[in-house]
């Protein structure tokens, strides 16, 4: 049986629909998944429209009548969009709740088994907020929907994965963040996604915080306080952990294979190395050739994954979105599931 994968739109004023449907329609899913769109029949429509796509849309009402035929994309409509009631490039609260509700819905059907991953499209902050919604982003929104209380940002891009101790929080806060029960639960983490991607004797590179890992003290103490202790007890329950690595040469290691995933401590030391991999950015055109990479939230009861980038107003309703980062995640997911449904057999 194929995986069934639901993949939830995202904010209906940027690019979600639109790559979602370049996805689905230019790429041959048949034989490895049933995706599921939930989201917007008004916003599935106009970007068929507007990116000239070779599809039809099939409306239904679970994951179970999803025929996952190519050149047919199956969508839960969730009936939030009239055509012409939102508008593209603007931040707005029918268009936060909307793509919260796409969420909220493919989060339950993960719960209940009925999807066996949830792939997300990109959402805005700060419309999610206007609708009443208050969270930071996605990690935070499936975090309380699952009530998942130890869980983490996974990013992947080509050879390098990299999961964050902190992530939506300033500086200062990361500081008083980094403890040794926070940094060993993410080391775990680190190994329980590793377990995911099939690679359970995976190495795992944990970055130091200050610069050179304080030089002993002289730059600061998140490594003797925190990080080392924490490495050393990971250490004793049999996880293949390395560190604290320089965080300034811990991503070229894990470049060239010696580690296979990177614990980082905050949000921007392991999504710069991410970001300078997968995307391209051509001057000429002001448009990027690439934008590959994948985030996944790893410590939930559902396997998720997302695109690694916005919501992309700039380019939104212009049919010119990349639909690369969407169809890595899907095969992330796809991946991931099959791993754990393996692991679900062995199991009984």
């Amino acid at each position: 049986m194929l995986p069934v994968l639901g993949i939830s739109m995202g904010d209906p004023a940027g690019i979600g629909a639109e790559i979602a449907v370049k996805a689905l329609a230019n790429g041959d899913w048949s034989g490895k998944c049933v995706p599921v769109v939930i989201g917007d029949r008004a916003a599935m429509e106009d970007a068929i429209r507007f990116t000239h796509a070779n599809c039809t849309l099939n409306i239904v009402s679970s994951p179970e009548e999803a025929g996952g035929e190519r050149g047919t994309i199956d969508l839960i409509d969730m009936g939030y969009l009239a055509p012409g009631s939102w508008e593209y490039k603007k931040v707005g609260a029918l268009a936060g709740e909307a793509a919260f509700q796409y969420v909220r819905l493919g989060t339950e059907l993960a719960m209940a088994r009925r999807l066996d991953a949830l792939v997300t499209g990109p959402i805005n902050k700060e419309s999610i907020n206007l609708a009443g919604h208050h969270y930071s982003g996605h990690t935070e929104i499936l975090g309380d929907l699952t009530g998942a209380k130890d869980y983490a940002m996974l990013l992947i891009g080509g050879r390098l994965r990299v999961i964050h101790v902190t992530t939506h929080v300033s500086m200062r806060q990361a500081c008083d963040r980094i403890t040794e029960k926070r940094v060993l639960t993410v080391i775990r983490l680190a190994k329980q996604a590793m377990d995911l991607l099939g690679m359970p004797n995976a190495k795992i590179g944990v970055a130091g915080f200050n610069a050179h890992c304080s030089e002993n003290g002289l730059f600061g103490d998140e490594e003797a306080r925190a990080i080392i202790p924490a490495i050393e007890k990971a250490k004793a329950e049999g996880i293949n952990a390395d560190g604290p690595v320089p965080p300034d040469t811990v991503f070229v290691k894990a470049q060239a294979g010696q580690y296979d995933i990177v614990v980082a401590m905050y949000h921007d030391q392991g999504h710069i190395p991410l970001k300078l991999a997968g995307f391209k950015l051509d001057l000429a055109t002001n448009k990027y050739t690439s934008m590959s990479g994948v985030n996944c939230t790893i410590g939930l009861p559902v396997i998720r994954t997302s695109v690694d980038h916005g919501t992309a107003f700039g380019k939104a309703g212009e049919g010119r979105a990349n639909e690369e980062s969407l169809v890595d995640a899907m095969n992330i997911a796809i991946e991931m599931a099959k791993n754990r449904f393996g692991t679900r057999k062995e199991e009984q």
